[in-house]
């Protein structure tokens, strides 16, 4: 497995960086709402919101970046995933849009038992289970025929899919939940370290089933992962995977408030690292490479003049909002 580095080859490297960082910074903001269900009392409610208020709205940037990263730079893999995709990125899109309704009608509500909670719960649950799928779609490989979109309306939903869904939304619970280790206190933060740790034994289970189901969906995952010399890349994999967990672990006995959040993106950074060598260089897994769906040159160059201003832009406001608001969320303050 060799690495050619050219333009597509940059801009492949730009939107996997942009959809890393859209995990990153949302799935600790989805895992919160998939994890709103356990803390029914209306003041644990109201400071798990106020923890991630100040930033939610910023988080979803990356997720336009991807999105449209991926129609400029590579309009072919855009135009063949897009149709092979719709159930569950429109599924995904009404959530996350129910989900940011829900969000600020909930502070309006004076009824004790608020209807916007079950939206927001509701919302990120299907949000990041759709994610899942779609990943797990993608993964399986589509259908393509003439440079085409030719399978069903269906062909995304297989067990392999659904398999991945449940372990992103347990992955996503599990950022959730070490950032309510991070940012608050007393009861509510015990709660989330008992959370914590059920998740993470959850998160490694999932790691290894999707891991032991993947190669079997094509013979180029086993080779990329097994055949010589690929093993010799590929094989710290795992074994990061697992010193990674043994030190999320110990850090949630050691109840050290901020290590487990790190630790839990970098099981996230580890599994995205897995994927991209079971993918490269197809952005269709066995159909199409990143140079085949490539933009003409001229186009790239001028798009890459666009992201090198943009990207730290980005990325010096988000750190500049997550300086500001750090620290713990307390009862008695908060955003609204």
């Amino acid at each position: 497995m060799s690495l050619a580095i050219d333009l597509s080859t940059i801009w492949a490297f730009i939107i996997a960086f942009g959809v890393f960082a859209y995990v990153v910074m949302d799935g600790f903001d989805l895992g919160l709402g998939i994890l709103f269900p356990l803390f029914p009392a209306k003041a644990d409610r109201d400071v798990i919101m106020n923890t991630v208020a100040p930033v939610w709205d910023g988080n979803e940037t990356w997720l336009v970046f991807g999105g449209v990263g991926i129609m400029a730079a590579f309009p072919l893999a855009f135009s063949v995933l897009l149709p092979a995709l719709y159930a569950p990125m429109i599924a995904m899109l009404i959530a996350l849009v129910f989900r940011g309704i829900a969000f600020e009608f909930r502070w309006r509500s004076r009824r004790e038992r608020n209807p916007w909670d079950l939206a927001f719960a509701c919302g990120s649950c299907l949000a990041a289970f759709a994610q899942g799928v779609a990943l797990g779609a993608v993964l399986q490989g589509v259908h393509v025929e003439a440079r085409q979109y030719a399978g069903g309306w269906w062909d995304w939903l297989t067990p392999f899919s659904i398999l991945t869904g449940t372990s992103l939304t347990i992955g996503y619970a599990l950022l959730g939940a070490t950032w309510l280790v991070m940012k608050t206190e007393g009861t509510l933060r015990d709660r989330a370290y008992r959370l914590s740790r059920l998740l993470s034994f959850a998160m490694l289970v999932a790691i290894v089933s999707v891991s032991i189901a993947t190669p079997f969906l094509n013979f180029q995952y086993t080779q990329r992962w097994f055949a010589w010399p690929n093993i010799i890349f590929t094989a710290p994999v795992p074994i990061t995977v697992a010193a990674a967990t043994a030190l999320l672990l110990r850090a949630l006995a050691n109840k050290n408030d901020y290590q487990p959040f790190f630790l839990s993106l970098a099981l996230f950074g580890l599994s995205y690292a897995g994927l991209g060598i079971s993918m490269y260089p197809f952005i269709v897994p066995e159909s199409i490479t990143i140079w085949q769906a490539a933009a003409p040159e001229n186009s790239q160059i001028f798009l890459l003049f666009g992201v090198s201003v943009m990207i730290p832009l980005i990325l010096v406001y988000s750190a500049w909002a997550y300086w500001v608001f750090r620290g713990k969320v307390r009862p008695e303050s908060g955003y609204h």
